[in-house]
């Protein structure tokens, strides 16, 4: 996905912010103390402690670029808001999470209803080709 279409709700950003800030933090510094760590166990070419931490450090530093990418380049929803549609919530779609009720504003459902307003109705044609009627409950910030 290109980095520049992704859509995150105030609280996807915060999320992401936050993970970000573990990972170059706390984070990192695990990671170089197992790196010292496993450098005291002597000959580094067939050490699998020193080659397991040196993938946990990128993975962690590939981790942190896709972070940043993201936060530069994503949008907000809806002006930073997310929307309650009946019995779910509309979010960027690095926030989707079925479990927690929350679609993407990419799905059918979720680019039928962005742009309209609080208390409106509005009536969308589902993949099955049967149509049903939504009602915004809530935009929020």
């Amino acid at each position: 996905m290109d980095v520049s279409q992704i859509v995150l709700t105030a609280e996807g950003r915060k999320k992401l912010e936050e993970e970000l800030a573990y990972l170059e933090g706390e984070k990192s510094r695990e990671i170089v103390e197992h790196i010292k760590e496993a450098r005291a166990f002597g000959d580094l070419s067939e050490n699998a402690e020193y080659d397991a931490a040196k993938e946990d450090q990128a993975r962690n530093a590939a981790r942190i670029a896709e972070i940043r990418a993201t936060l530069a380049n994503a949008q907000d929803a809806v002006a930073g808001s997310s929307m309650i549609v009946s019995d779910f919530s509309i979010v960027g779609t690095t926030e989707t999470n079925v479990l927690e009720h929350k679609i993407s504003n990419e799905s059918p459902v979720g680019r039928a209803i962005i742009g309209h307003a609080e208390g409106e109705s509005v009536e969308v044609v589902l993949a099955n080709g049967k149509t049903r009627v939504y009602t915004i409950a809530k935009i929020s910030r």
